[in-house]
């Protein structure tokens, strides 16, 4: 079970945390990734963490405003979004795949309901 929190609206250039509570002993077997979803656009990869917690992907999109990071004593992953821009407003969900790494989509097996970031202008 997946389950983010930490989504909301804040304007262009600020941050925000998400968090992403996983089940215990769920960073052993899953490589842990982020996504997010516009508004009439497709789900897309943003950021994960390889299975082993020693690799980390970043979408160009996002590369040196994002970081990926995980709590292996509070079995939670969090995506620290720095520099917000308009541009990365979504729905941005967790997800887990049983792959080492990877940032395809259909590789993901489980998935959290998603927590709204809007950035304003």
């Amino acid at each position: 079970q997946l389950v983010e929190s930490g989504g909301g609206l804040v304007q262009a250039g600020g941050s925000l945390r998400l968090s992403c509570a996983a089940s215990e002993g769920s960073f052993r077997r899953y490589a842990m990734g982020w996504f997010r979803q516009a508004p009439g656009k497709e789900r897309e990869f943003v950021a994960a963490f390889s299975r082993s917690g020693g690799n980390t992907y970043y979408a160009d999109s996002v590369k040196d405003r994002f970081t990926i990071s995980r709590d292996s004593a509070k079995n939670t992953v969090y995506l620290q979004m720095n520099s917000l821009k308009p541009e990365d407003t979504a729905v941005y969900y967790c997800a887990a795949s049983s792959l080492t790494l990877s940032t395809r989509i259909n590789e993901y097996d489980y998935w959290g309901q998603g927590t709204q970031v809007t950035v304003s202008s």
